[in-house]
């Protein structure tokens, strides 16, 4: 099979880094092009990362030399040699709007990682095992701006990774209210441990704009799409998140109520049964979607983040409240919840023909 062009926007960066070591060997994709600021165009990637290579694996070799280009400069000449780009820009959210969709118009596929996008009305935030049908907005979208085969797609945030696919399949539950703790890592936030002294021996019990995220964009993910926008829909989520001195992985704690009876059973075999993308084959789908663990002090960090490569979600500590229930998620930020899930969200437009 001849692999699809992909470009990488941001390449640079942390979430930027992590793109090109995923999408080394990947079966469906290539990446032929490399974007990034002024300050880093014109030098070969392996140069212009040498100093501020964050990832644990070497760069690859497909990208060591590759010039790095301009995102907006050479924009054009970006959209000449690629079909899809992955957005992993950090700059002004409005020139961010702005760059993604001068792609589109250039027909070319846009799948962000970026929160630039997530509440533009006719851009679907996919989460891809919870709401693939919200790719239907894509329609909408290409009607209301004229465009044939660009798009833009987005990825919600990297908190709600941890505990989103855990609710989702207990929607029919009927969920009254989720109370939400994240334990979030310091790579949430595009650092290292050791380039952030301030983090060590220290919690910080604040992140900007993240309770926000955490409390209204899984409302998207689980609306209903009426009329070609979506309907936001769900429980009442209340969060508090805290920076921990962790590299990868966000956690979060979890207290939930029903509206319908349901036993600790009930929810293990709903759990171990949810895998909704199992059919489709893609990639970096992980198979089991969600494992749960018995053990008291399970999931761990260090030791369950890199479940199926770091796309999987753990769950663990299920028990009984007097509300409803309470239990622990967990989930690489920068794989799932960053680079790998563009990439799922990436494979699942080309298995529904998007790409």
């Amino acid at each position: 099979m001849k692999k699809i062009p992909v470009g990488i926007l941001g390449a640079t960066g942390m979430v930027g880094q992590r793109f090109i070591t995923l999408l080394n060997y990947h079966p469906w994709f290539e990446v032929v092009v490399v974007a990034a600021s002024p300050q880093s165009a014109g030098k070969q990637y392996g140069d212009a990362v040498r100093n501020r290579w964050v990832m644990s694996e070497t760069i690859p070799d497909s990208a060591e030399k590759m010039v790095v280009l301009a995102v907006e400069k050479d924009l054009h000449k970006i959209a000449n040699q690629t079909r899809l780009v992955f957005s992993a820009l950090d700059m002004d959210k409005e020139r961010i709007r702005s760059i993604e969709e001068r792609f589109a118009d250039l027909d070319v596929v846009v799948v962000s990682n970026n929160s630039a996008h997530r509440w533009t009305e006719d851009v679907p935030m996919i989460m891809p095992e919870i709401n693939p049908k919200h790719l239907k907005l894509i329609l909408k979208q290409k009607k209301n701006r004229g465009w044939e085969k660009g798009l833009i797609v987005v990825k919600p945030n990297c908190s709600i990774q941890s505990y989103v696919p855990i609710l989702s399949p207990l929607l029919k539950y009927g969920i009254k209210k989720v109370v939400v703790t994240t334990l979030q890592a310091v790579s949430g936030a595009g650092k290292t441990l050791k380039g952030w002294p301030q983090m060590e021996e220290n919690i910080i019990p604040f992140i900007g704009g993240e309770e926000e995220k955490s409390e209204k964009e899984p409302l998207k993910i689980w609306g209903k799409l009426v009329d070609g926008k979506v309907e936001l829909a769900g429980p009442s989520i209340s969060a508090t998140c805290i920076r921990v001195p962790l590299e990868d992985g966000h956690m979060a704690s979890v207290s939930v109520s029903f509206k319908k009876k349901i036993s600790k059973k009930q929810i293990i075999r709903e759990w171990k049964k949810f895998n909704p993308l199992n059919e489709l084959n893609l990639p970096s789908a992980p198979n089991p979607f969600i494992t749960y663990f018995e053990e008291d002090d399970r999931p761990q960090t260090r030791l369950d983040r890199n479940l199926g490569n770091g796309m999987g979600i753990a769950a663990g500590r299920l028990r009984q409240s007097e509300e409803g229930f309470k239990f622990v998620g967990l989930s690489h930020n920068t794989i799932r919840g960053a680079a790998g899930g563009a990439i799922l969200t990436a494979e699942l437009l080309k298995a529904k023909g998007y790409v």
